[in-house]
């Protein structure tokens, strides 16, 4: 069985030679600290992992007068400009949006392992119509997604992410409405004025159905949705029933039926809101972080709750077995995880989410016994 079947069959929950066994994005850091200056895919063949190609390319619609610029979309009612402001500390970037009616900002901080914000785009709620009337949508630039897929093969697994905005954002509606707005504002807001998040989401839901709609015969493995401000350590089961599910499950519905298979991503607690993620639909759920790692799942649990329903993807406690074990700790944590959840298939190894510190030795053996994991 050659590795895209391998991970296919997984997600299908149809039956596999043995556990795949990969990560989540592999982050610059880590090739950069650890690991000589790899490629990601000379990370993979060192570390004997089952590759995975990431692809998100996006185009506009030219005839509409939109233009890429800055590698954002812009036409001439929604142009960004990108300001540098001083900072001793970290690259700090305000990205000033122009439109005919108010000027937007938003900025963010960079450092060597990842980016975060500091201003949110949408202060004031009428804002919320900007984005509706001026905000060109993005969409998936299939030929090269389908050029880059076809040169790949059969090398691993082709994935891609539900696309979110421009600037900064998160594949699934609550989650981008929080990057828009801020999850502690957006919480509250679910309390004082309902009505308006719900045309929030709304307006995120109608653009991210014209990107998938945009999917429609591009060669995709598997596209993520959701992010962790849906997680169970965040909000409660109440708030994902109400103001997540109803609109990520018609972004599931709508790219299924476009032959596209979707993995929730659920970076956090998701055992009180794991069977509302499934009753959404997708193939498979991530990332099944564990205690460890600041999340709550059960393998074994989870196994049997909704393992016969999706696949389950991740699971394992990178924090600890990938920096501060032994050897022998990491293979035996590696064999947990298969006892609990690799039962008939239907699981992909995988730290629960990204790692930047790791200590080579511990993922090669991590990569060696999932190997050795034999259905």
């Amino acid at each position: 069985m050659d590795t895209k079947q391998r991970f296919i069959n997984a997600l299908d929950l149809k039956p596999v030679d043995r556990l795949p066994v990969t990560t989540h994005h592999v982050m610059s850091y880590f090739l950069k600290h650890y690991a000589g200056g790899l490629s990601t895919e000379e990370f993979f063949e060192e570390y004997n992992l089952d590759p995975i190609l990431w692809l998100s390319p996006v185009t506009c619609n030219h005839s509409n007068g939109e233009y890429m610029k800055d590698g954002f979309i812009q036409n001439s009612n929604w142009h960004i400009e990108i300001e540098v402001l001083p900072d001793n500390k970290y690259l700090t970037k305000r990205f000033k949006v122009h439109t005919p009616k108010k000027v937007l900002t938003m900025t963010l901080q960079f450092n060597e392992y990842t980016c975060w914000m500091t201003e949110h785009l949408i202060k004031d709620k009428s804002d919320i119509e900007l984005l509706a009337e001026y905000a060109p949508v993005r969409i998936c630039d299939a030929e090269s997604a389908n050029e880059s897929a076809l040169a790949y093969g059969n090398k691993g697994l082709v994935r891609s992410a539900i696309d979110s905005f421009d600037i900064f954002g998160q594949p699934g509606c609550w989650q981008d409405a929080a990057c828009f707005y801020g999850i502690e504002n957006l919480i509250m807001e679910t309390f004082d004025d309902s009505a308006w998040v719900h045309e929030f989401l709304r307006i995120i839901l109608e653009r991210k159905l014209k990107y998938v709609n945009s999917l429609k015969g591009v060669h995709y493995d598997l596209i993520e949705l959701g992010g962790g401000d849906a997680s169970s350590t965040v909000i409660s089961p109440t708030i994902f029933n109400e103001y997540v599910a109803p609109y990520d499950s018609q972004i599931i519905d709508h790219a299924k039926k476009l032959n596209q298979r979707i993995v929730y991503h659920t970076c956090g607690g998701m055992m009180p809101i794991l069977d509302d993620i499934v009753a959404m639909k997708p193939n498979a759920i991530e990332t099944l972080t564990p205690l460890g790692m600041g999340g709550d799942v059960d393998l074994k649990e989870a196994k049997k709750r909704v393992g016969h329903k999706v696949c389950m993807i991740g699971g394992f406690d990178q924090g600890h077995y990938f920096t501060n074990s032994t050897v022998e700790e990491t293979r035996l944590a590696v064999r947990k995880c298969f006892n609990e959840a690799g039962s008939g298939g239907g699981f992909i190894l995988s730290p629960s989410d990204h790692f930047f510190d790791a200590k080579p030795e511990l993922i090669k053996a991590f990569a060696d016994e999932a190997n050795k994991c034999i259905y």
